[in-house]
């Protein structure tokens, strides 16, 4: 077996096997994640043919994060897995490290160092269509301040992001907004960015990451403006750190539903996050 970087084409190929397993990529995602760090994709080769995948994507100097590991079926049980993933940790030695693993694999992560930190749950809605009103309980329907994120300068969506993530990440941000087919949103306050949220879409439906906001009603408002750019009865994703309890309240205000988690871990100390304006996680791949 050899372990080589992908090539972004292999990135795509490896995002094609993360839909068979049923994750829903972006139909974009591969640019933006290859920006992040192009040498933080581990392919595994069998006598040259592709059998397993890690994301091991370096963000600045002290944080990584594990995403995309996965085997072909007919390779598991022979220990390309186990192979590819010291290869993806060895890549990381030295740094924090995150993931999103499925509850299942808790006690397997721990063996390599991870720690929980909170779970996220993904809530799954539907769109309503570009017609009709957006309106619903509570605090919906109120869009005012609601802008396009285009209006905004990269430098100041940058800054705003910095206290969600653990490491430098303004090369992903930069390439994530401007996805094709997306649709990125951004709220102000005062002359300031107050949020920032960013619609994709998926193999299935739509995905709602990043959703950040300074308080319970501009989250509302940037969430239910991207609800007016989904199709009437077509899925629609948000991802949500059980922790904010506004967050959790947020999704099922929309009448979305519990159908899938994860396990936020980390190796060390897990890192000081802003998950109290975090309302939506960005993408379970990358943090």
């Amino acid at each position: 077996m050899d372990i080589c970087v992908m090539t972004k084409a292999q990135l795509g190929m490896v995002l094609d096997w993360a839909a068979a397993e049923g994750w829903n990529p972006g139909l974009h995602d591969a640019d933006s994640f290859y920006a992040a760090d192009p040498g933080g994709y581990l392919l595994a080769l069998v006598d040259g043919v592709p059998a397993a995948s890690i994301f091991a994507v370096r963000y600045g100097e002290r944080f990584g994060f594990i995403g995309g590991y996965i085997a072909l079926p007919r390779f598991r049980g022979q220990g390309h897995g186990m192979a590819i993933w010291n290869a993806g940790m060895a890549q990381l030695a030295g740094r924090t490290v995150g993931l999103d693993g499925v509850p299942a694999q808790q006690g397997n992560y721990a063996k390599s160092g991870f720690v929980l930190a909170h779970r996220n749950v993904r809530f799954e809605g539907t769109g309503r269509g570009m017609a009709g009103d957006s309106g619903g309980p509570g605090m919906h329907g109120a869009h005012g301040g609601v802008v396009p994120l285009a209006s905004v300068s990269a430098t100041e969506v940058v800054r705003y992001d910095r206290p969600f993530f653990a490491g430098d990440r303004s090369i992903f941000v930069q390439h994530w907004i401007t996805q094709p087919g997306s649709v990125a949103l951004g709220i102000a306050a005062a002359g300031r960015l107050a949020g920032y949220a960013v619609l994709r879409p998926c193999r299935t439906g739509y995905k709602v990451g990043p959703l950040f906001a300074d308080t319970p009603a501009q989250a509302h408002a940037l969430f239910d403006a991207l609800l007016l750019h989904v199709p009437a009865g077509s899925p629609i994703y948000l991802d949500v750190p059980e922790p904010n309890r506004e967050a959790m309240a947020l999704a099922r205000s929309y009448g979305m539903q519990p159908c899938f988690e994860t396990a936020r871990m980390y190796t060390g100390a897990a890192p000081v996050l802003d998950l109290a304006r975090t309302y939506g996680i960005t993408t379970f791949e990358l943090g």
